[in-house]
């Protein structure tokens, strides 16, 4: 579903990427229609085995963080997918992405990868607010587009990592190395450049 019409760029990338975007729940399919958008190679995580095919970064979609986490350990993969991203493989984590790459939750134990030094707050925004679209400043990208639904936001940048995001005074992106986090849903949007940067990583 896409929601906003913005401006676009394409890959100029002379390699095509190979980016796994993680199935177990959640909304994966945009991610993975504008990823091949933007000329990448895409493969989807449900099981352990799928960690055997060759990819070199990952996406974690929107969707419901317990149960993300819950069906990531029950298939053997949190931990092989937790030393790759600690080893530097580029990662970007949209909504309940976010949440499992955060260090921190706020009163809740989502118990994801823990490799991204925030700490999130879940469902922050509360049921009136649960969603909305806008357009911020993103790093150095300038204004894009920005579609928030039942979004966490970020309650502290730790010091390993960098805001590239706020709106109305909440951080909602931040990145670490390879590591890129968001309340929003870039993939909602025609506007590709959060996933160009995250291919250019």
């Amino acid at each position: 579903m896409i929601l906003a019409n913005s401006p676009t760029i394409t890959s100029n990338a002379t390699t095509p990427k190979t980016v796994a975007v993680l199935a177990v729940q959640g909304a994966f399919l945009e991610h993975r229609l504008m990823l091949e958008k933007l000329g990448a190679r895409v493969i989807e995580l449900r099981q352990a085995r799928d960690l055997e095919q060759s990819f070199d970064r990952l996406v974690l979609p929107g969707g419901e963080s317990t149960v993300q986490a819950k069906l990531l350990r029950e298939q053997n993969m949190l931990e092989p997918l937790r030393e790759r991203i600690a080893g530097g493989m580029p990662v970007l984590g949209t909504c309940a992405g976010l949440i499992l790459l955060a260090k921190n939750v706020e009163g809740n134990e989502v118990n994801g990868f823990g490799t991204l030094d925030v700490t999130v707050k879940r469902n922050a925004y509360g049921r009136q607010l649960g969603s909305f679209h806008c357009d911020a400043n993103f790093g150095d990208l300038g204004a894009v587009p920005m579609t928030f639904i039942r979004a966490p936001y970020i309650a502290e940048v730790g010091s390993n990592a960098e805001v590239l995001a706020t709106v109305d005074g909440h951080v909602v992106a931040a990145r670490q190395g390879n590591q890129i986090g968001t309340s929003f849903h870039p993939e909602l949007d025609d506007d590709t450049r959060i996933h160009q940067l995250f291919l250019n990583l």
